[in-house]
């Protein structure tokens, strides 16, 4: 395969903000940073992400338990920084809005921890979750802000740090919207 960046149109400064599939099927990375196509979408790809992960959360469900979940996660968790490192990197962007694997894998966490709960429910969390996510307030933000000053250029663990930051704000957002969850709950 040729180099990532001939795969997307040239001559502007963001030119791997919106990648493509024959992009997405260049690299397995690619594939799950992408979220098996849901980060192609032209409009919201983090909200289309989230849905993705709500869809294939009831869809995996009939054949999960607390355990099976808990290992997917934890596996997702290194496996999502990989491959969203990667794809960053190929796509010469630090945090483009096509990567959802950390979408993906933070709303899975929501939906584990929440259950057992009825789809209202489930969209209430799916609603603060894309809150938190999108408005990036207090801690969020500071989670979102945290690699960003990486410099590719002279640091060599920049597309890691990258990755980190990815997933790293979506984890947090999670938790925020686990939070109110549970104040709601207990209210």
């Amino acid at each position: 395969m040729s180099e990532p960046e001939t795969l997307f149109p040239t001559g502007t400064s963001t030119f791997a903000a919106r990648p493509t599939a024959r992009f997405m099927r260049g690299d397995v990375a690619h594939w799950i940073a992408l979220g098996f196509g849901s980060g192609l979408s032209r409009f919201a790809p983090g909200t289309v992400g989230t849905l993705w992960a709500w869809v294939a959360f009831i869809a995996l469900s009939p054949w999960m338990n607390d355990l099976r979940w808990a290992v997917v996660i934890a596996v997702s968790l290194p496996v999502g920084w990989w491959a969203c490192s990667r794809t960053a990197q190929h796509m010469g962007v630090l945090d483009p809005g096509s990567i959802v694997w950390d979408e993906i894998v933070a709303f899975w966490l929501v939906l584990w921890l929440a259950m057992p709960t009825g789809v209202w429910s489930q969209l209430f969390a799916f609603g603060l979750f894309r809150f938190f996510d999108a408005v990036k307030p207090g801690p969020v933000g500071w989670a979102d802000r945290l690699f960003h000053g990486t410099d590719p250029a002279s640091d060599r663990f920049a597309w890691l740090k990258a990755g980190a930051g990815i997933m790293l704000d979506d984890l947090v957002a999670a938790m925020c919207t686990l939070l109110v969850i549970a104040v709601w709950r207990w209210i």
